[in-house]
């Protein structure tokens, strides 16, 4: 099993060429000072390893993006702001601050290194509109075109909870989607999933947690032993970075997690070494435009359908039809992505939905001639088109 793994491993590196590197704040602070996570600041020496090592990674012929967090932790340090729980307000001004500590102490680290790097700051509305989504696209491309790493980072001195995308895990999976990138590595300060909480043996089974090598499928099972990050300086958790494995497997992307505080573990990624967790099926990808239905926009609220629809839907590729709508929840305009409910409340799909709440609410359960004679010249056939679905 494990020569399987590591062939998987260098077959991956064999056809890849566009790497996504995520870096979390964890990885690049000072943990050399000695000081509480929240004390901490930016460490530029961690940042000029880190420059060393893209540069190798350059060198054997690999394009990379770099999406990297640390703004509000360099903000935090600067405005000597340590204390837990900081306002909406003061997050943002940490960002704002910090941000540019944080460009500055890559700019100066790779150009040491003979690289350029360009700073791109996204929040979701940029990737939620399917023209600046490319737009974003076009521009890595072009970046990458001449060599430049893009570093790539939320736009947190402007974002609030309700247009965020939430954290970098995120941030990267979709990043890595846009770009069509080849392999996804995520940099954290664990060495990957765990069979159990790594920090607590089971004292009553005698069993020691465990390093699982390679995922093949996310089952519930393995959401459940992603638990959240112990870390006050992450957003997110191996939860977070689980769930961004979901979907860059969805669409054809292997991701590995390692621990980016052990400095060799980059270097082994591409030696094809067994480190860390790698998360990959080996399955085709979805269609670029329903992954983004499907993993990069937030449902604006939830249809729930009958057994009937929801047969047609998985078993037979049907479009939805207002008859097999039996209940409508939360406020949403045409075109808008809806969850697809069975009557269970298990999610089975996602779509763009061709009317809003209101009327939809009105049609529910209808046959198409009688919403035809009820909705006049705003009469769709379909409440979704099969084409703007995507089974999850």
């Amino acid at each position: 099993m494990e020569n399987m793994s590591r062939e998987l491993r260098k077959n991956i590196l064999k056809s890849a060429k566009r790497v996504v590197i995520k870096v979390g704040s964890g990885v690049i602070s000072d943990h050399e000072s000695g000081k509480p996570p929240l004390e901490r600041g930016l460490s530029l020496k961690r940042i000029r390893s880190y420059a060393k090592r893209i540069k190798a990674i350059v060198d054997a012929g690999y394009e990379v993006i770099l999406v990297s967090s640390g703004a509000i932790m360099a903000g935090r340090e600067r405005l000597n702001l340590q204390r837990p729980n900081l306002a909406i307000p003061e997050k943002q001004a940490c960002a704002a601050i910090g941000q540019s500590s944080l460009i500055r102490s890559y700019e100066r680290s790779f150009e040491k290194q003979g690289l350029k790097v360009a700073q791109i700051l996204l929040g979701h509305d940029d990737l939620e509109n399917r023209k600046r989504y490319l737009n974003v696209r076009h521009t890595l491309e072009a970046l990458l075109e001449y060599g430049v790493i893009p570093i790539v980072n939320e736009n947190d001195s402007v974002t609030v909870d309700e247009i965020k995308i939430g954290d970098n895990d995120t941030l990267s999976a979709n990043v890595a989607c846009m770009a069509e990138a080849h392999l996804l590595i995520l940099l954290s300060d664990v060495d990957g999933l765990y069979t159990s909480d790594p920090s607590q043996t089971n004292h009553k089974s005698g069993q020691t947690p465990e390093l699982i090598s390679h995922v093949g499928r996310i089952t519930s099972k393995i959401e459940q032993l992603a638990g959240k990050s112990k870390n006050p300086l992450a957003v997110g958790g191996m939860s977070t970075k689980v769930m961004a494995a979901k979907k860059t497997m969805s669409f054809g992307i292997p991701t590995i997690i390692i621990n980016g505080l052990k400095g060799d573990n980059l270097k082994k990624v591409f030696a094809g070494s067994q480190v860390g967790t790698l998360f990959w099926s080996g399955e085709a990808k979805i269609r670029d435009r329903k992954h983004w239905i499907a993993h990069t926009l937030k449902p604006a609220g939830s249809i729930t359908i009958d057994a009937g629809a929801g047969k047609a839907l998985v078993e037979r590729g049907k479009s939805l039809l207002a008859a097999g709508v039996v209940k409508v929840d939360g406020k949403f305009e045409f075109g808008s992505a809806v969850r697809l409910l069975n009557e269970k409340g298990r999610e089975i799909a996602r779509g763009l939905v061709n009317y809003n709440s209101r009327d939809l609410d009105q049609i529910k359960g209808l046959k198409t001639a009688a919403v035809r004679s009820l909705v006049g010249a705003n009469f769709y056939d379909e409440v979704i088109h099969r084409d703007d679905l995507v089974l999850t």
